[in-house]
């Protein structure tokens, strides 16, 4: 335990140096070489990316509205909704 604290102590203590005073600038090219986005490979995945299914439309609405967000962890999102809403 003794051989691997003494690395740790040592790297927190550039890093305090190193970051203390300034904020860590990257460019922008540069940061997206480290994060790139995965492409999506089918229709499908592309399709249910950008539109939501009716349930999670329902989902979402109950829990954009606070009194069924809470009623739904209580009795159950469907009796919620169906309370509050309608039903679905």
């Amino acid at each position: 335990m003794k051989i691997l604290l003494a690395p740790l102590i040592v790297t927190l203590a550039l890093a305090v140096l190193c970051c203390g005073e300034k904020g860590i600038k990257i460019k922008k090219e540069v940061a997206n070489t480290f994060v790139k986005r995965q492409k999506r490979s089918s229709l499908y995945e592309w399709y249910s990316e950008y539109y939501k299914s009716p349930m999670e439309q329902m989902h979402e609405r109950c829990e954009n509205y606070p009194p069924c967000d809470y009623l739904s962890d209580q009795i159950g999102f469907s009796m919620a909704y169906n309370r509050f809403f309608g039903r679905y």
